[in-house]
């Protein structure tokens, strides 16, 4: 594969080391960033060892279609959403109650064949990339001085910040299919209903095509060097690489259960399961509030409502049972009956 792929280097880029050869069309010329993108994706290619994964073994996709649907194993494909945020925190109390009836009634959407994930990123950018967000393009009107001032305030608050993050949010779902011909219509089904739930909510989202998704993936595992992401789909079939050359990493390294590298970046990995009786709506914004790169998922699988009503049946019989021992155990002792203990009252 390595030889058929120096060939198709040598025809791209219009060298070769017997005889020249006409360079073949392509529908726009490479820049020389893209030519070096796609010389350093088959660089790590050809850094494959067969006897060990390599690093694009490591990253557990299978495919990504330029419409956004990635097959991550047999038979189960999944999209993408990216959404906004919305005032919560500082909404009136009645706000709040509606805002949280909204989001309950949003998960209660997804069913047990559903399964899906929130993703919050906390990722460092370069300044660069600050600057054309906040870029204001003139329009040639009278409006044009006033664009020029505010472009200039945000510059001026570009340069006394320190934490250069950018925070996003996303929402990813997947479903069990034969084959991407009949998981396509079911996902863009799913889709269709999860952005007009976000609009009524009041939320701002979109999905993100391949590309985007495969950008974002490319940010996550080059949080070290902030490289811009270049890449394009014609340049898959003439170079036999695949969606992983262009976004893996210079290699993995996971030493230890909880530890990791990734290229030059060192991270760490934690599992947090929270048994509290109740939890406080300001738990992941005091997580997210941290000033460093950050990835926080929370997996979520609904049960089927059948499922459940058996799990709490069974609970419930499982606490008479022992409510009845205790008792018991009260009445052989001459105690009250009605005393137990408070572990199983609770």
């Amino acid at each position: 594969m390595f030889t058929a792929i120096k060939s198709w280097l040598h025809r791209l880029f219009g060298k070769t080391e017997e005889k020249a050869v006409q360079p073949v069309r392509t529908k726009k010329k490479l820049s020389r960033a893209d030519r070096k993108q796609i010389e350093a994706a088959i660089a790590r290619a050809n850094r494959t060892d067969k006897k060990e994964k390599s690093a694009q073994d490591s990253i557990p996709y299978e495919r990504m279609w330029p419409d956004g649907i990635c097959r991550v194993s047999d038979g189960h494909y999944t999209k993408t959403i990216q959404f906004q945020d919305i005032n919560y925190q500082l909404s009136q109390n009645e706000d709040k109650t509606a805002i949280f009836e909204g989001w309950c009634d949003f998960l209660n959407y997804f069913d047990s064949s559903i399964k899906f994930e929130l993703s919050f990123l906390n990722l460092a950018a370069s300044k660069e990339t600050f600057a054309r967000a906040i870029s204001i393009p003139l329009q040639g009107d009278d409006f044009d001085s006033i664009r020029v001032e505010y472009m200039t305030m945000l510059q001026n608050q570009l340069a006394k910040g320190n934490n250069g993050l950018i925070k996003t949010k996303y929402l990813t779902f997947g479903i069990d299919a034969d084959s991407i011909k009949s998981a396509k219509p079911r996902l863009e089904r799913i889709e269709t209903d999860i952005l007009n739930n976000f609009k009524r909510l009041g939320v701002s989202a979109e999905t993100l095509d391949g590309k985007a998704r495969l950008a974002q993936l490319h940010g996550i595992f080059h949080m070290d060097e902030q490289l811009p992401f270049r890449f394009d789909w014609d340049w898959l079939p003439s170079s036999g690489l695949s969606t992983k050359d262009f976004i893996a990493p210079s290699g993995f390294e996971f030493r230890t259960g909880k530890q990791f590298r990734m290229g030059k970046k060192y991270g760490a990995v934690s599992f947090l399961q929270i048994l509290a009786p109740e939890l406080n709506d300001r738990m992941l914004a005091d997580f997210l509030d941290m000033e460093s790169n950050l990835i926080v998922s929370l997996h979520i699988q609904s049960v089927d409502q059948i499922k459940a009503i058996k799990t709490v049946k069974r609970k419930i019989t499982d606490l008479d049972k022992s409510k009845i021992e205790e008792q018991k155990k009260a009445v052989r002792a001459g105690y009250d009956m009605d005393i137990i203990p408070s572990d199983l009252a609770t």
